[in-house]
């Protein structure tokens, strides 16, 4: 047992439940074990698949290059030593937090001295009144991204409802397979939320010069079947479009249901502190479900990352033992496309432009957003060394040479 945990020992539990069985839940229970917790531990998920990451499912699972053995946090001997009682394929129903008790669907009851809800979320649905198909499918799970590259491979024609991350990846994989697709996004512009005009302008040259119909200000309708089979969406100018079926990534709903029936604090998500600790002392929250206090960003924000996944859980893990170390880090994203690799660090202030080094018409750039001579943010593409520097001089709070950031006659240090 560490010198931290002999420190904590008075604040130890000695049952912990988990509740969620994703890439967070996997690191909760893995950090437990690792930090020296050697008490019951209980996980509850409505997977019957064991801790696994996700990003993988719009990329390789979809295109059939990785499976389940390849996405898992943990190869199911390494878990077993860990000692989890895996109640799946089960669902929480209810906290009561009097007793200190968690139910399941299946009516089994466990008592618990600390609670980490680690949740994730789901697949945001289209209206009913639009999909009126039933070929119309959603990637959140494995099983799912598993059924809808077997789907791909069987088709001509697929059509995205979302210009978002997981449509457009969805939409690559899909040309990567030889299969048309078509991307219809009801915004002006590609990941409008979270990218500035020249790269989403980038990502929109991107994908149609390899071979995807992108439609922007597309106002979707309806999505019906064909008599003779699959699906034809209708907009609102009155135009349709058949395909054999549709993929909607139109954003995730974080799974506070439980939470909020348990009154717990639920404002985009479950309401944190910087060591993932809920409104209730006994009870913690992390990855996509949690809102948490970023110190870079300087605000509250729910972090959809395979990075804030991690991190974030382990954090929470560790203030489960008493061992509180705030979870600080700078937010990161990447998404790969084609031969395209984008990762975004930080913040990307509106109206602040950004300081280019290099070329986006070759495809290696590096956007640094820089405000009082500090890097506040940066967007790198296929510039992975730039990342990881800008990575340190954030960290340090250093300050940064314009004139040096965009000359690539010399290289950073």
């Amino acid at each position: 047992m560490s010198d931290a945990i002999e420190n904590a020992a008075l604040t130890t539990p000695r049952t912990v439940v988990v509740i969620g069985g994703g890439q967070a839940a996997g690191w909760v229970v893995k950090t437990l074990r690792t930090e020296g917790f050697e008490g019951r531990l209980v996980m509850i998920a409505d997977e019957v698949h064991l801790p696994y990451e996700r990003p993988p499912l719009s990329k390789g699972v979809l295109a059939g290059e990785a499976d389940i053995e390849t996405v898992r946090i943990a190869k199911p001997d390494e878990f077993a030593t860990l000692n989890v009682e895996t109640w799946q394929p089960d669902c929480a129903v209810a906290i009561d937090r009097t007793k200190r008790t968690v139910t399941t669907r299946s009516g089994r009851e466990v008592k618990y001295d600390r609670l980490v809800i680690a949740t994730g979320g789901a697949a945001r649905r289209l209206p009913a009144s639009v999909a009126k198909s039933a070929h119309v499918t959603y990637l959140r799970t494995l099983d799912e991204a598993l059924a809808l590259g077997e789907r791909l491979r069987r088709s001509q024609r697929v059509l995205v409802v979302g210009g978002g991350w997981i449509g457009l990846e969805v939409a690559a994989t899909a040309r990567k397979l030889g299969v048309a697709a078509t991307v219809i996004e009801g915004a002006p512009r590609l990941c409008a939320r979270s990218l500035p005009q020249e790269v989403a302008d980038f990502l929109l040259e991107l994908h149609r010069a390899n071979g995807v119909d992108v439609r922007l200000n597309s106002a979707l309708v309806s999505l019906e079947d064909r008599e003779e089979g699959g699906v034809r969406a209708t907009f609102a100018d009155g135009s349709t479009l058949d395909a054999d079926f549709a993929v909607a990534g139109i954003g995730l709903t974080p799974n506070t249901a439980l939470a909020q029936e348990a009154g717990l604090a639920v404002e985009d998500g479950i309401v944190v502190d910087e060591f993932g600790e809920t409104s209730d002392a006994d009870i913690f929250a992390c990855g996509d479900v949690a809102n948490h206090p970023n110190a870079w960003l300087k605000r509250r924000v729910r972090l959809e990352s395979w990075a804030n996944a991690q991190n974030q859980a382990i954090a929470a893990a560790k203030a489960v033992l008493g061992v509180k170390a705030p979870y600080a880090e700078i937010p990161w994203f990447w998404s790969d496309q084609y031969d395209v690799n984008l990762q975004i660090l930080g913040d990307l202030p509106a109206g602040l432009t950004p300081v280019l080094r290099g070329s986006l018409d070759e495809k290696r750039v590096t956007l640094f957003f820089v405000e009082d001579g500090h890097l506040r943010g940066v967007i790198a593409i296929n510039a992975a060394r730039d990342l990881k520097l800008a990575r340190k001089w954030m960290n340090q709070g250093r300050a940064v040479d314009v004139a040096a950031l965009v000359d690539t006659s010399k290289a950073l240090a």
